[in-house]
């Protein structure tokens, strides 16, 4: 347990921020999870139209240090490649 009186308000502000932190997370998990249900519903201008939703703040959440640079990337990726293979059935 903290004992310094620095200790403690570094305690109280890691507390605030791994919350905030949790939110930012959730929130772009959501958005994420409304892509995936826009493509497995099998429409193309939907699944579009939520990635573009998406894409600014998963990149946002990489300034942020949410998500690692190169897992939006990966995720971004397999979403565009799912998107595309809509457009193409």
């Amino acid at each position: 347990m903290a004992n310094t009186p620095q200790a403690k308000k570094r305690a109280r502000q890691n507390e605030k921020n791994r919350k905030h932190n949790a939110s930012l997370r959730s929130m772009t998990r959501t958005y994420m999870k409304k892509v995936q249900a826009k493509i497995d519903s099998g429409n193309y201008e939907e699944a579009q139209a939520a990635f573009k939703a998406a894409q600014p703040i998963m990149d946002s959440m990489v300034n942020k240090g949410i998500f690692t640079k190169n897992k939006v990337a990966r995720q971004k990726s397999r979403m565009v490649s799912k998107i595309k293979a809509l457009k193409g059935e």
